[in-house]
C-alpha cells in the first residue's frame, strides 16, 4: 500500500527586521549627505575659478561652433568697454542689477502675476545658466540655476558678472561677446561704442538671431530709443554703481 505523499513546506519569506530597515536608512541618508556635500564643493570651486579666469567657451557656444564650423568671439575687459554698454544691457535686461543678490523677487512675482508670459531671469541667471548649465526650461535647470546664482553672486563682483555677460552673450548667429558684435555690426572695437549703437546691440539680446543692430526694424529702434533713456537713468539714479568705477 502506497504511503501518502509528503506535502512540500513553503519556504516563507522572512521579512526584514527593523534594525535592518533602520541601518540601510541610515546608509542611504549618509550617502545622499555625501553626494550633497560633493555637489556643493564643485559648485563653489567652479565659482571661484571663473572669478578669476574668463570661461574659455559655454555648452552652447561649443555646440554652435560644432554646428557652423566656428564662432567669432574675443574676450575683452570692462575697461575695454563703453561705460554706456553696460548700462544699456542692465536697462534692457535687469534694471534692479545692483539692488538684488541673483534673484529678482519682485520681477519673480510680476511674471506669477503676468501668468508665467514674461521672463524673470536677472543678468546673473543668465551667466550661471550659459557658464555652468544648458538652455532649456526644464524644472531641474532652473532649480540648479536657482541655487547656483547666489553662490556666484557671493563670490563674484556685480562687475565681473556684468563682464562675463557682455563676453558670452550671443548677438547674432555665430557672434559672441560685445568685441565682436561692435565689430560685426558697426565696424567699431566695443571700447567706442555710440549710445545709440549700445542701445541697439542691447536691443537685439532676446532674439539676437531674429533682430539686427546695424539694421533694425522699427521695433527695435522703438526698444533701443527707451534702452537708450533706461541706461541715462539709472546713471543718474546710482543704480550703476555697482559695476561703474
Amino acid at each position: 500500500m502506497a504511503e501518502p505523499r509528503k506535502q512540500r513546506s513553503r519556504r516563507t519569506r522572512s521579512k526584514p527586521s527593523q534594525p535592518r530597515v533602520a541601518a540601510a536608512l541610515r546608509r542611504l541618508l549618509r550617502w545622499a549627505l555625501r553626494g550633497v556635500v560633493v555637489m556643493l564643493a564643485v559648485v563653489v570651486f567652479a565659482a571661484f575659478f571663473y572669478a578669476g579666469v574668463n570661461p574659455p567657451t559655454t555648452p552652447y557656444m561649443f555646440a554652435e561652433g560644432r554646428r557652423l564650423g566656428g564662432v567669432e568671439q574675443t574676450w575683452v575687459a570692462m575697461d575695454g568697454i563703453a561705460p554706456v554698454m553696460g548700462r544699456s544691457v542692465v536697462a534692457a535686461e535687469d534694471a534692479n542689477f545692483c539692488l538684488h543678490w541673483g534673484l529678482d523677487v519682485t520681477a519673480i512675482r510680476a511674471a506669477m502675476d503676468a501668468g508665467g508670459a514674461r521672463g524673470a531671469s536677472t543678468i546673473s541667471q543668465q551667466v550661471v545658466k550659459n557658464v555652468y548649465l544648458w538652455h532649456g526650461r526644464t524644472l531641474w535647470r532652473k532649480a540648479l540655476e536657482a541655487a547656483i546664482t547666489p553662490v556666484v553672486e557671493a563670490v563674484w563682483s556685480k562687475r565681473r558678472i556684468l563682464e562675463v555677460y557682455l563676453n558670452i552673450a550671443e548677438f547674432d548667429t555665430g557672434v559672441f561677446g560685445v568685441q565682436a558684435a561692435a565689430r560685426h555690426y558697426f565696424g567699431v572695437d566695443a571700447a567706442d561704442l555710440t549710445p545709440v549703437q549700445a542701445a541697439r546691440l542691447a536691443a537685439i539680446l532676446p532674439d539676437p538671431k531674429g533682430r539686427s543692430a546695424s539694421n533694425p526694424s522699427q521695433q527695435v529702434r522703438a526698444r533701443a530709443g527707451r534702452i537708450l533713456d533706461g541706461a541715462e537713468t539709472i546713471r543718474v539714479d546710482g543704480r550703476a554703481a555697482c559695476f561703474e568705477r
